[in-house]
Parts: structure tokens; C-alpha cells; sequence
């Protein structure tokens, strides 16, 4: 059987492949999530540094589903960081996303008083209005170091990772607290263009009826990696969406894994400018 959900640490169940948002103009998301979600997908990552989860919110109010189907993650920015902004700033997202509770919240950049943060976080959690908690784009030492300090352990840790990004090197150490990770850019973007066009992974695709891209999607989620490519054609979503009919053997896998170009991702969290670029552009 074809496992399509992970277990996360706190019993949680949330699904392998879902829809992300990320540059999906406010105008433009709720049409895109109605897509996705007639499609199939029930997983919905967003973030309050996009802009756009009033129209996540009202995609899936108008959809007609019920809300114990959906999985929908969030992220707190860092112009939100610390206790009490962070606890202001989950309760909007609750308005915007039109739901008494978010099922996954995540800290968007290891920035600011990711603590506090972190601490409103957990309140929300005990408080129901919050299903499970975890980090964006924390790299191996900042996240063991985070994870040291807090008390309820991340339970997802969203990267950059695809075929050409593995992400290989913090594997043990999201293990040690059960930490799952969630790929952003699961097809290219950043740095990491070439996925599609792969003639390996297209030649492998041949052999199942699939594109280079449902490879790429399958090699993830069999790995028991979240994935969440995003695409504002429909035709595209339904493609991506179509990967739990076949498995790759391990020889496949083996070969998809020798591709790795760059094992902690193209963007460096650490250097100031980007930082500041961050803080200038989204603050």
C-alpha cells in the first residue's frame, strides 16, 4: 500500500503532497487553492509573509469541504517575532484563514526573538488553536540549537529540498527529536532548475507512464518528505497531483540520490545581506 500521509511526533497525521502558495498573487490564490483543491489536494501551505491567506480562507470556505479534511500550515513572519506580537499575529491568521484552528504553524526565518515566538506558539498549541508546531529554513546547527532550549520539540522542519538539494546531512539530527521535513521548491526554483528537464528522471518516468516532475514528487514523498510544488495551471496540479500509483524501485532511488548538487540548499541563511534583504523587503 501506498503510504500518501506522515505521522508526525504528537500522533498527527499530515499528508505527503499538498499545494503551496509562495508568489501566488493575493488576487490570483483564491482562484488557484479552488483549483487545487477540486484537484485533490488538501494540504495548503501559506504564509503571513505572502499575503495572500485571506484568499486560502476563502477558497476553502466556498469549496464546500469540510474543515477536519483539510490541512492547512501557516508561518509566523519575522516582523511578528516575539511572545505577544507572535500570539497577535496567530490569532489574525485564524481570521484571515477563516478557521478556529491552524494545523500546522510554523516559524517563517530563524530571525528575531524566534523564543518568544516560539513560546506563543506553544500556547497556542495547548490551547487548541493549533494542531502541531515546527521551523522554516533552520539549518542543521541552528536547529539543534533551537531544538535544545524549547520545550515542545519541533515537530516539521520546511526546507529547501528536491532531487538536486537532498538535505541529507540534517536527517539525523530532525531524526533525534522526530522532526519531519517538508520540501519547499520540491521541483526546481533558486538555484535548482534542471528537475523537469532531467533525462534521468524523465527516462525512469518512462518506465511508469510518468514526467520527469511526478519522479522528482515520488522520490520525496517515498522518502517520507512533504512535498508542496506549486503551479497556477490546472492541468500542472493534476500532474503533480498523480503520483501514488506506482513506487520506484530502490536501484531507482539510488540513482535519483546521486544527483545531490547542493546538500544544504542554494540560499544562504546566513549571509547579512540576505538577512537584511528579508527584513527590508517583507519586515
Amino acid at each position: 500500500m501506498v503510504e500518501k500521509f506522515i505521522r508526525l511526533s504528537n500522533g498527527v497525521e499530515m499528508p505527503l503532497l499538498g499545494y503551496g502558495v509562495f508568489l501566488v498573487s493575493p488576487g490570483e490564490c483564491e482562484r488557484c487553492v479552488t483549483d487545487a483543491l477540486s484537484v485533490g489536494y488538501r494540504l495548503i501551505d501559506t504564509a503571513q509573509a505572502y499575503q495572500n491567506e485571506e484568499g486560502v480562507g476563502n477558497a476553502w470556505r466556498k469549496s464546500g469541504l469540510k474543515r477536519e479534511d483539510l490541512f492547512l500550515v501557516t508561518k509566523v513572519w519575522i516582523s511578528n517575532a516575539g511572545e505577544e506580537k507572535a500570539a497577535k499575529s496567530i490569532d489574525e491568521s485564524l481570521r484571515k484563514l477563516q478557521t478556529e484552528y491552524i494545523d500546522l504553524l510554523l516559524i517563517h526565518q530563524a530571525y528575531g526573538d524566534v523564543f518568544g515566538t516560539w513560546r506563543a506558539m506553544e500556547k497556542a498549541y495547548r490551547d487548541g488553536k493549533v494542531r502541531a508546531i515546527g521551523v522554516s529554513n533552520f539549518q542543521a546547527a541552528r536547529f539543534f540549537d533551537f531544538a535544545h532550549y524549547v520545550e515542545v520539540k519541533p515537530m516539521v522542519n520546511q526546507l529547501q529540498c528536491n532531487t538536486l538539494i537532498q538535505q541529507t546531512g540534517i536527517e539525523p539530527i530532525l531524526d533525534e527529536t522526530d522532526t519531519k521535513m517538508m520540501a519547499w521548491g520540491p521541483l526546481g526554483g533558486q538555484g535548482a532548475d534542471g528537475i523537469v528537464q532531467s533525462k534521468l528522471l524523465a527516462n525512469i518516468g518512462d518506465k511508469y507512464g510518468k514526467s520527469a516532475a511526478q519522479v522528482a514528487l515520488r522520490w520525496l514523498t517515498q522518502r517520507g518528505i512533504v512535498a508542496i510544488p506549486k503551479s497556477s495551471h490546472k492541468e500542472r496540479m493534476a500532474q503533480n497531483f498523480d503520483i501514488f500509483d506506482f513506487t520506484l524501485a530502490a536501484e531507482e532511488m539510488a540513482q535519483i540520490a546521486a544527483m545531490n548538487q547542493h546538500d544544504t540548499g542554494t540560499v544562504n541563511f546566513g549571509d547579512p545581506q540576505f538577512v537584511k534583504y528579508l527584513i527590508e523587503t517583507y519586515g
